[in-house]
């Protein structure tokens, strides 16, 4: 297998929830939600960096698709991480995701590796790290 993941997809609550939160809170540029005329179809896509895509489809039709029962979300499972390019983008992010709703899970502080990193959790536990990291800083 090649190292091609092209789409990483969170299951939510509420897709119009969801929506509002990564495109109006935090600024993702999408579509909107397609797929609205196909039964369990509804999903909304937002580009992220070197052709990399996030998607958000109902757990409900993750659950139809796949035909495993719905699970709740373990926020310890995996963690989506957002490097920046500057110190201050950690706790400007941070801020942005609280007044859409996200809950700070550990404000902004210095890392054991020399940077600067903290984590919220989105409206359905989803857990994001916004990390600033001098040796791996985004090329963009």
């Amino acid at each position: 297998m090649k190292p091609r993941i092209s789409v990483v997809t969170l299951g939510v609550a509420d897709l119009e929830r969801a929506l509002n939160f990564y495109r109006d809170g935090l600024g993702l540029a999408t579509e909107g939600i397609v797929g609205r005329e196909f039964a369990h179809g509804a999903v909304a896509f937002f580009d992220l960096s070197a052709g990399l895509k996030l998607a958000i489809w109902a757990q409900d039709d993750i659950a139809h698709d796949t035909g495993l029962a719905k699970q709740p979300i373990s926020p310890t499972a995996f963690t989506l991480g957002h490097n920046v390019l500057h110190r201050e983008e950690v706790d400007a992010i941070l801020a942005a995701a609280q007044r859409a709703g996200a809950e700070l899970v550990k404000p902004a502080q210095e890392t054991f590796y020399g940077g600067y990193a903290g984590y919220f959790r989105d409206l359905d536990g989803h857990l994001w790290e916004i990390v600033w990291n001098p040796e791996m800083l985004p090329q963009d």
